[in-house]
């Protein structure tokens, strides 16, 4: 099974998933293991992004992991050379606040990954001061009722907020008219 399947909380859902780039065949290491290191390197390696965290796992007997808040990534760093720009891998480094930093090599398409985990951190942004605010923040200006319910239907159709989610927000900003 999945580590990130087996992995998720309640209510929270993959938005984007990527693996390792086909290019880890070719390595030395995979060579002289036939292709086999690379085979269960690329089997074993899962990038995800959920509507709560991005949640990454590398390898099977030697196992590295990292499961961040959203909240708590401050960016993504993609590094791409010439053949990784045309070929469509490269490496990204997870920052996070209070200086996590993890480098992952070759993963495929990484500007999508880190586009993905932008998308749903402003997502879970939205979702937690619309659906709920924290208490004790600082209560800020809701806006336009028609705004928000756009942007909650547009939410909802991202798969960044459930039904539920949606009706709860729907039904808020209609008592609050």
């Amino acid at each position: 099974m999945s580590y990130v399947l087996d992995n998720l909380l309640k209510n929270e859902r993959i938005l984007y998933e990527a693996r390792l780039h086909w290019t880890t065949f070719f390595s030395w290491r995979s060579l002289l293991t036939l292709f086999i290191s690379a085979w269960i390197l690329r089997r074993t390696s899962e990038f995800a992004v959920t509507n709560r965290r991005v949640m990454i796992k590398v390898g099977l007997v030697q196992r590295r992991t990292l499961e961040l808040n959203l909240s708590k990534v401050e960016s993504i760093e993609v590094e791409q050379s010439f053949w990784g720009r045309l070929l469509g891998f490269g490496e990204i480094e997870v920052i996070g606040t209070g200086g996590t930093r993890e480098r992952f090599d070759r993963i495929a398409a990484p500007l999508e990954f880190r586009k993905a985990v932008h998308e749903a951190a402003e997502g879970a942004r939205d979702v937690h001061y619309v659906a709920s605010p924290a208490a004790g923040a600082p209560a800020e200006p809701l806006g336009d009722p028609l705004v928000r319910l756009e942007k909650a239907k547009e939410m909802l159709s991202k798969g960044l907020i459930t039904q539920e989610e949606h009706d709860a927000i729907r039904q808020r900003v209609l008592t609050e008219m």
